[in-house]
């Protein structure tokens, strides 16, 4: 008889485990060919060879994933898909030489978009969010980071938390929820910066906190949005109320933001395309994981891309996210970041995908429960058709997601592998 609540995939080309246990310098995956992985219930049970399954598992149900490799589900970390309106003329208007600066004091940017969020319902808010985090699946996420950041008045930002507490209640990715209240100074608030910090920590922080929708608290450290003393007092103060901090840090210029973020604990400071060597030292005799968005430095057409090699040569732990926004990174494509790292931040295949699976998940605080094929650990699992993971970061750009299970329930199963089923039947 087979027992329903047990599954074990056999066969696969590559178990791609990111399992530290398993790594090694020949191995830094810690990859099984011909692997097999056991799923009980929500959680994974068993991990090895296709010859090497144990007998207990026999009783299982069996599927044969031949000319498939098994990934950790991805982790998207640092993503903005609560927003309404689009932004389509800036891009036009960067290809006519205008600077992400530029187009924000010409009336563009944030505030567009927080202009557009404002102004329309709670309903309409999540159909929009709902299918770009479907996109974001269609490429291999089971768990994303997204931020509030587009209302910038506390019922506002109240309003785009309700909307990500919904979300994560409706669909079968792990949805984390940051409130980014500090993304820019409002309109109402123009020349006041200090009066709008004092709303986001005296009203803001508390009202969040007591609603219990955030996890996170996250503040644009930049010129012309918040200065390091002014993001040192708001995420001071979201640790008062229980909300870990994650800052957006030298992006566009260096003001040691990333530095005030190790001092604060942070679970990740990202961007960092100006980090100087003194930040990417901290960083690497530190927890704090450094995030890094090739996606927005390649849409901003920017010269300068984070200095990931350099940190990784200095042994920071390193994430790769999308940063989907509607102003700088419109692309929920995970897998062309992990090629964008690749191609101009020197890194290497086997590090992005660590970059977005392990390291990820620790720039979550959660590295104990995902991000590698571990027993124990939730049973979020990416198969793509593919030989081997070096082809995953070969293809420019394309998806070869096969299968997504999220909790050891398949979410998404490709046209492609329906058809290859619905033959097999015939």
């Amino acid at each position: 008889m087979t027992d329903e609540s047990k599954i074990i995939f056999t066969h696969l080309s590559e178990l791609v485990t990111v399992d530290p246990a398993r790594m090694s310098s020949e191995n830094p995956l810690g990859v099984i060919p011909d692997g097999a992985i056991g799923i009980n219930g929500t959680t994974i049970g068993w991990v090895g060879t296709t010859r090497e399954i144990p007998d207990e598992w026999e009783e299982a149900q069996w599927i044969d994933q031949s000319g498939l490799i098994a990934l950790p589900g991805l982790i998207d970390s640092h993503t903005h898909p609560v927003f309404a309106g689009q932004r389509a003329d800036e891009f036009e208007a960067r290809l006519q030489g205008k600077t992400y600066l530029e187009i924000a004091q010409g009336g563009g940017g944030i505030l567009k978009t927080v202009s557009a969020t404002r102004s329309v319902s709670f309903d309409d808010l999540f159909l929009l969010a709902e299918s770009r985090i479907l996109e974001s699946m269609r490429f291999g996420v089971t768990t994303m980071e997204a931020k509030s950041g587009y209302g910038l008045t506390t019922a506002s930002e109240i309003k785009s938390l309700e909307v990500l507490k919904a979300l994560n209640e409706d669909l079968p990715v792990d949805i984390l929820p940051t409130f980014m209240g500090a993304h820019d100074i409002p309109p109402e608030y123009k020349g006041k910066t200090e009066d709008y910090v004092d709303l986001v920590c005296n009203e803001m922080i508390p009202a969040v906190a007591e609603s219990g929708l955030a996890q996170f608290c996250d503040v644009f450290c930049e010129q012309g949005y918040f200065s390091v003393a002014q993001s040192r007092r708001i995420l001071e103060t979201g640790l008062k109320y229980g909300l870990s901090p994650r800052i957006h840090a030298e992006e566009f210029s260096d003001l040691e933001g990333a530095i005030m973020a190790v001092e604060l604990g942070a679970y990740s400071a990202d961007h960092l395309l100006h980090l100087s060597d003194k930040g990417v030292h901290l960083l690497a005799e530190s927890d704090t994981v450094a995030t890094l968005l090739p996606g927005t430095a390649f849409y901003l057409r920017l010269k300068d891309y984070a200095p990931a090699r350099k940190l990784l040569d200095a042994g920071a732990t390193v994430a790769l996210a999308t940063d989907f926004n509607p102003g700088s990174c419109m692309s929920q494509n995970i897998q062309l970041m992990m090629t964008l790292g690749c191609l101009q931040m020197g890194m290497l295949p086997h590090e992005a995908i660590r970059a977005v699976t392990l390291n990820a998940a620790k720039a979550l605080g959660k590295s104990h429960d995902r991000g590698s094929l571990t027993v124990g650990k939730r049973a979020d699992i990416a198969l793509f058709s593919l030989s081997t993971y070096h082809e995953l970061l070969y293809h420019l750009g394309m998806n070869f997601l096969s299968q997504l299970w999220i909790e050891g329930e398949p979410v998404l199963i490709s046209e492609t592998e329906m058809q290859l089923e619905q033959t097999s039947l015939n």
